[in-house]
C-alpha cells in the first residue's frame, strides 16, 4: 500500500479496488509526461458535468399521485456515476418560465444506462404537476450532473440506519436499497414510511418483497394517515412513541429524514426525546424552502405581500417580498446557477450590493458569504429595494 494510502480508507465497501487503481495510475504515470490541462479537465468532466442532455424513455405509474420519469442519456452512452441518495436538477419549461427543480434519483448507481426520478403531485406543485401532466417517452431536458449531502458515509454512519420517508421522500431511500442488494452492502435498514392512503404507498410491492426476501437487509413499516377500513399497520401522525415502537431503540444509530421538509422540526424534536443526538440525524436538503412569514424571525412590519424593487444586470422590476428572491429572477428572465433550491448547495449565490434581505432557516451561509454580503437567493427574501450582481 503506498503511504499516502491511509489505513482506515480500508473500512470503505470497494476499498480495495480503489487503492488497486491507485497504485495503477501511480506505476502507470511514473515516467509519463505531464498530462495537458485539457486532458485533466476532459476526464473530471465525464464524472462532474456541467450539464447533462436527458430524453425520458419511459414513464412508469408507480401510484394515482406519483410516477417514475426514466431518463437517459441523449444519444445514449453511459451516465455519470452518483452516490445513493444524490439529485439532479432538472430543467424545466412551463410556457415562457424556465426553472430548475431537484429531484432525488432513485435508481441504483450500479445502473448507468439512466436516471429514476420519482416524482409525486403536489397540491400546488409548479413543477412536479407539470411533469406528471406532460412528460412522455421522447421529452428532453437538461440537468446539472448529481451532486448532494445525503448519501451514507460507512465511516461515519456506521451500518444499522433508520430511514424516515414521507411521500416521494422514499426516493432516495429506494436508490440506498438497491445500493445495498446490487453491491452486496454491509448495511441494516429500518424504513418507517409515511402515506396518506393505503393505495398511495410508492414502491410498496418492491419494498414488501425485499423486506420478505431479505430480512437481513430492511425492515419496512407502512404508516398512513388516513385508514381504510381494513388497515392493519401503523396509524400516523409519526410521533416519539410509534417512531420507538416501530424502529426499536435509537442506541445512536444513524437516523435519516427523507420529506417532507414541512416535517423535519418536528421529527428532529421527536427524534431527540428519544435521545438521539442531532449529530446522528440526517436531512435531505434537495426541495423548495418552505415560505417564511411564519418564521418568527420575520421582520414584524415587513408584510411578506408587498412590492419591493430588485435591480439587476442592468433592469429593474417589482416583486413581491414573500417570494424566494430565485423564484422572483426568474420570473423576469434571470437564472443565476442553482441546484438544491434548499439553501444548501450555495450554487445560485448572489452578491448583495445594497438594501436588505432575509434569509429562511434551512441558508447554509459560509463566513464569506456574511463578510461579503452574499445571499443564497432560492432561501433569500428581500425586504426592501436591493441591487444584486451574479
Amino acid at each position: 500500500m503506498p503511504p499516502s494510502i491511509n489505513p482506515l480508507a480500508r473500512l470503505f465497501d470497494g476499498a480495495d479496488e480503489v487503492v488497486a487503481e491507485i497504485e495503477r495510475r501511480a506505476a502507470a504515470s511514473a515516467d509519463a509526461a505531464v498530462p495537458h490541462p485539457d486532458d485533466a479537465w476532459a476526464e473530471a468532466a465525464a464524472y462532474h458535468p456541467k450539464g447533462l442532455a436527458l430524453t425520458v424513455s419511459e414513464v412508469v405509474e408507480e401510484t394515482a399521485t406519483a410516477k417514475t420519469l426514466r431518463l437517459r442519456a441523449t444519444g445514449g452512452g453511459p451516465l455519470p456515476a452518483f452516490l445513493a441518495g444524490q439529485y439532479i436538477s432538472l430543467t424545466v419549461r412551463i410556457g415562457e418560465l424556465v426553472t430548475s427543480r431537484a429531484f432525488s434519483i432513485s435508481s441504483s448507481p450500479a445502473v448507468r444506462d439512466h436516471y429514476d426520478l420519482t416524482v409525486r403531485r403536489l397540491r400546488g406543485g409548479l413543477v412536479s404537476n407539470h411533469l406528471l401532466d406532460t412528460a412522455a417517452p421522447g421529452a428532453e431536458f437538461t440537468s446539472d450532473g448529481p451532486i448532494g449531502t445525503f448519501f451514507h458515509n460507512p465511516l461515519f454512519h456506521g451500518d444499522d440506519l433508520v430511514f424516515l420517508a414521507g411521500g416521494s421522500g422514499v426516493a432516495p431511500a429506494m436508490s440506498m436499497i438497491r445500493d445495498v442488494l446490487d453491491h452486496g452492502l454491509n448495511r441494516r435498514m429500518t424504513l418507517v414510511y409515511g402515506s396518506r392512503r393505503a393505495d398511495d404507498v410508492i414502491f410498496r410491492e418492491e419494498l414488501d418483497r425485499i423486506a420478505r426476501e431479505r430480512p437481513d437487509v430492511l425492515t419496512v413499516h407502512h404508516v398512513v394517515s388516513e385508514p381504510e377500513p381494513g388497515w392493519t399497520g401503523a396509524v400516523g401522525p409519526l410521533d416519539a412513541a410509534l417512531i420507538d415502537e416501530l424502529a426499536g431503540p435509537l442506541n445512536g444509530r444513524m437516523a435519516y429524514l427523507c420529506g417532507p421538509p414541512g416535517r423535519y422540526a418536528y421529527l428532529i424534536e421527536q427524534l431527540r426525546s428519544l435521545g438521539q443526538p442531532r449529530r446522528r440525524i440526517r436531512l435531505e436538503a434537495n426541495s423548495v424552502a418552505l415560505p417564511p412569514p411564519a418564521d418568527p424571525r420575520w421582520p414584524a412590519g415587513a408584510d411578506p405581500a408587498g412590492t419591493v424593487t430588485v435591480t439587476a444586470r442592468g433592469r429593474s422590476f417589482e416583486v413581491t417580498r414573500g417570494r424566494p428572491l430565485l423564484d422572483s429572477l426568474e420570473d423576469n428572465g434571470l437564472r443565476p446557477q442553482a441546484s438544491c433550491r434548499s439553501g444548501e448547495c450555495a450554487l445560485c449565490r448572489v452578491k448583495v450590493c445594497s438594501g436588505e434581505v432575509f434569509h429562511a432557516e434551512e441558508a447554509r451561509l459560509r463566513g464569506s458569504d456574511r463578510r461579503f454580503g452574499y445571499a443564497h437567493a432560492c432561501v433569500a427574501y428581500p425586504l426592501e429595494d436591493i441591487e444584486l450582481d451574479f
